[in-house]
């Protein structure tokens, strides 16, 4: 078989990944980031003059842009599929059901605008994002969701990640899909789903992660992974609604989620 190159030809790329750095917003839930050089250059100089430098990096697999596994959440003591999640778990992660288990996923992925639906470039914060608004960024787009595709869901929250405070929403909370959305997504029969903020649901103010239903229905419930934090700052910007997406989390065996760099790969095709 001989791949049609010409069909990258004009390609544009856009990297989804927020950047990792000391201090960046995330969830109060995992460990923070961290990274620092434990070699610096000049530390050891070989014969020949030439010196390294190399680092130290401590992460919760919630951190920054990442891939949820279907054992991050268990509802009565039961992960997806009704596996009891006490027999698969130890101290070195989970038997079954961990990030490692995810199949890196190379295919079609539909961005549904709901910022842009309202005329705004960032939803207020706390805003239950519903399946109407699901339903009518889909109609907006001038295409369909397929069952298997990836769906991005814009908020436009992004916008705000130099703003520590405002982006974790701990005081005023962030958009995100109610339990009405998350069921039109799995009725769509999608891979996975995607969006910007550090939990892909509508988080209310002063209400912090207390209930997370919605991850509940898609990791439990369905098995749909989901992918949080992720910049779709330049796609929004480039009113892009159809694209390639190149997902791949690292393969951390046992663990409960990952960090990612999703590629959106545009075309003019």
């Amino acid at each position: 078989m001989t791949f049609d190159w010409s069909a990258l030809d004009n390609a544009r790329v856009f990297d989804l990944a927020q950047p990792m750095r000391r201090g960046m917003p995330q969830s109060p839930n995992h460990p923070p980031f961290q990274m620092s050089l434990v070699r610096r250059h000049g530390d050891y100089i070989r014969d020949d003059g030439s010196s390294a430098a190399n680092e130290v990096i401590v992460t919760g697999g919630h951190v920054g842009t990442h891939v949820d596994a279907l054992a991050h959440v268990s509802h009565r003591g039961r992960l997806h599929g009704d596996v009891d999640a006490f027999s698969v778990m130890s101290h070195e992660g989970f038997a079954r059901l961990g990030i490692d288990g995810f199949t890196p996923y190379v295919g079609r992925c539909v961005l549904l605008d709901v910022a842009r639906l309202h005329g705004v470039e960032t939803l207020p914060p706390g805003y239950g994002i519903t399946a109407e608004d699901l339903a009518e960024a889909e109609k907006a787009t001038g295409t369909t969701v397929r069952s298997g595709d990836a769906v991005l869901v814009g908020s436009g929250w992004s916008r705000l990640w130099d703003r520590h405070d405002d982006f974790v929403g701990a005081r005023d909370g962030v958009p995100g899909p109610d339990e009405s959305a998350a069921t039109w997504l799995v009725r769509a029969g999608v891979r996975l789903a995607g969006g910007e903020t550090i939990a892909f649901e509508q988080i209310k103010p002063g209400a912090g992660h207390a209930l997370l239903p919605v991850h509940r229905m898609f990791l439990v419930d369905h098995g749909i992974n989901i992918v949080e934090t992720m910049r779709l700052t330049e796609l929004l910007d480039a009113g892009v609604t159809e694209l390639i997406l190149v997902l791949a989390p690292l393969n951390i065996v046992g663990a409960t989620g990952a960090p990612a760099r999703p590629l959106a790969v545009v075309t003019d095709r």
